[in-house]
């Protein structure tokens, strides 16, 4: 039987999470689900991410997947503590198990992973986080920092043309620059001596170079693939009974709410290699 890791954001950053979970974990059957169709979910209030969110983590589960991870941030503040609390055999009688925290399906975000490690990295003990106006909003990572590293002091910046950006294929161009120095310099000029930046984004590793570039010299800079596909591994290595429901023969699905065509060529750029995908109606 084939049980997929579903991997769901709301457009194509996401690809940039899978992308590494596959470098770790190429033997696993992986469904990435992007709702293109409905992107952004960052300027979307928390009730129509979480339903949104939900729609989509459901439709995984009617696919096979046992487990989900929300290679989105935004979905990961916004709707994943909801989600996890659910009865979903309840709510959907074709499911099966006592719910998301029993043992048969879980839906696991990008956003505690992160900030269980990011301590690790900072000698100054002081972090900037960059990512977008609904995951600011939600202090979803100030309130996770806290638990992990009270010590840390955490300064947070918008950037709200930075996925636009990378969609509409600028992120190499020199318009980029303006809008990338903007945000990295009022980020710095919030705690003059961070020494760790992390994006909280999953479109964010497209402008590394440029970050890198306006970021003070020795600045530790976080991507969030390497550290959810750690994270990911650990999981499964804690908890071989769902491991044993995975399926494994290096199968990857692609799905989107949107015109293939388009998925199609944009989500190469994310994923690194070329993609066929498939519509979803929802």
């Amino acid at each position: 039987m084939n049980q997929p890791i579903g991997v769901f954001d709301s457009g194509y950053g996401g690809l940039t999470i899978l992308r590494e979970i596959v470098r770790k974990l190429p033997q696993y059957d992986y469904i990435y689900l992007g709702d293109n169709a409905r992107t952004p979910y960052g300027t979307r209030s928390f009730e129509t991410v979480y339903q949104y969110t939900l729609e989509c983590v459901q439709h995984l589960f009617d696919r096979g997947c046992r487990l989900v991870v929300l290679a989105c941030n935004t979905a990961s503040a916004k709707a994943l503590r909801n989600i996890q609390q659910l009865n979903l055999p309840v709510l959907y009688p074709g499911l099966d198990g006592p719910g998301l925290d029993g043992p048969t399906r879980r839906v696991l975000g990008v956003i505690r992973p992160t900030t269980e490690v990011i301590g690790n990295y900072s000698t100054t003990r002081q972090v900037g986080i960059l990512a977008t106006r609904g995951t600011v909003t939600s202090e979803s990572y100030l309130v996770e920092i806290e638990k992990f590293f009270p010590d840390l002091a955490v300064v947070q910046e918008a950037c709200p043309m930075w996925v636009p950006l990378v969609e509409n294929g600028e992120y190499a161009s020199p318009g980029a620059d303006y809008f990338v120095k903007q945000h990295i310099d009022r980020l710095v000029a919030k705690a003059p001596g961070l020494d760790t930046i992390l994006l909280a984004c999953t479109h964010y590793p497209l402008l590394l170079d440029k970050i890198r570039q306006y970021a003070p010299a020795g600045t530790t800079i976080l991507s969030q693939g390497g550290i959810v596909a750690d994270s990911l591994a650990h999981y499964l290595s804690r908890h071989p009974e769902l491991e044993a429901q995975c399926s494994q023969h290096g199968r990857r699905t692609f799905l989107t709410t949107d015109s293939t065509d388009d998925f199609d060529r944009q989500a190469t750029v994310f994923f690194g290699e070329p993609i066929c995908s498939e519509n979803l109606a929802l």
